[in-house]
């Protein structure tokens, strides 16, 4: 009777723990969260100020702004394509309460008038998309050079000033409880389009259009009312993001989302939503965007120049994304 060889155990629990270790660490958004940990742990222990609640309630205060405009930039990306003009409608949407405010309209209704123009700017990027055919790096970079030049033109460079409004104030500097209510309404914005996105027809047709839109046109899918529809989702959480900046600032300057547009599609892609579409990670963007405050804020407390940090952001971004897409081309060939 020959009896059956063992192995030992050591040899079977760690191949099993290395494939667990993978399946984790290719979970969607978990790349970069490994990554912001890391960063965190970095920073604490090169900085003493680093994990203080004060530093800790800035970097999630500035997270907030990116973060809900790459909600948005999540979907259109999603979708297959590119948003170049979210930082101009986060300005202009910020000047447009400011000016109204100032001028007397009621409060709410000059911040629901602000949310429904930045709306509309996205749905006018959405029908140069779908009606003219134009590629939409070509319509919202245009779209962003117009809106730039409107917001010039109506301020002469000049900030508008003097929003202390409480009503208008505690959109970006209240609290509800211990939590800031900025931090709130980007809770809410995640979890309605996460449901959005993962759990609706509209969803499944926006990741369709993103995967093969000849496909999805076949499959009866109306690209056009898809592609408006993402294009004003963009523009509505870029006209929440700039209401809530000029309340959190109390004024609205010209160069306001100047560049932003640069931190959110880094966000975005560096959460593991894939630059050809088809696949879109909400978790990942809103860890990515505070993953780029972070680093800002961190090469602040170094002392590093600003003329140097732009230097080693944009390498971040660079080395980040490539990764990114190379993880993703990895796992579709594994696949």
């Amino acid at each position: 009777m020959t009896s059956t060889p063992t192995v030992p155990s050591g040899r079977v629990i760690a191949p099993r723990a290395m494939a667990g270790l993978r399946r984790v660490v290719g979970l969607p958004g978990a790349g970069v969260t490994i990554a912001f940990l890391v960063l965190c742990v970095a920073l604490a222990f090169a900085s003493d100020y680093f994990l203080t609640v004060g530093n800790l309630t800035v970097v999630l205060r500035q997270s907030v702004w990116v973060a809900i405009m790459g909600i948005g930039m999540t979907f259109v990306i999603g979708m297959g394509e590119i948003d170049l003009s979210v930082g101009a409608i986060l300005g202009i949407s910020g000047l447009a309460a400011a000016i109204w405010i100032q001028s007397g309209v009621n409060i709410y209704l000059a911040v629901v008038a602000a949310l429904l123009l930045g709306a509309v700017i996205g749905a006018c990027n959405g029908l140069l998309v779908t009606i003219l055919h134009l590629p939409s790096f070509v319509a919202t970079l245009g779209a962003m050079s117009v809106l730039r030049g409107i917001i010039m033109v109506i301020t002469g460079g000049v900030p508008v000033y003097g929003l202390r409004y409480p009503e208008f104030q505690f959109i970006g500097q209240g609290f509800i409880g211990p939590f800031p209510f900025p931090v709130v309404i980007l809770a809410a914005v995640f979890a309605v389009f996460a449901y959005v996105l993962y759990r609706t027809p509209f969803g499944r047709h926006v990741l369709s259009i993103g995967s093969n839109a000849h496909a999805a046109r076949l499959a009866g899918i109306s690209l056009t009312a898809v592609r408006v529809t993402v294009f004003m989702i963009s523009g509505l959480l870029c006209a929440i993001a700039g209401v809530i900046l000029a309340s959190r600032s109390e004024a609205a300057t010209a160069d306001a989302g100047q560049g932003m547009e640069l931190d959110v599609i880094a966000a975005t892609i560096i959460g593991g939503t894939v630059m050809t579409g088809g696949k879109a990670v909400l978790y990942g963007t809103v860890v990515g965007a505070m993953l780029m405050t972070t680093i800002r804020n961190g090469l602040n407390l170094l002392g590093v120049s600003p003329l140097w940090q732009q230097v080693v952001i944009g390498a971040f971004i660079i080395i980040s994304v490539a990764g990114s897409m190379l993880a993703s081309r990895r796992a579709d060939g594994d696949a």
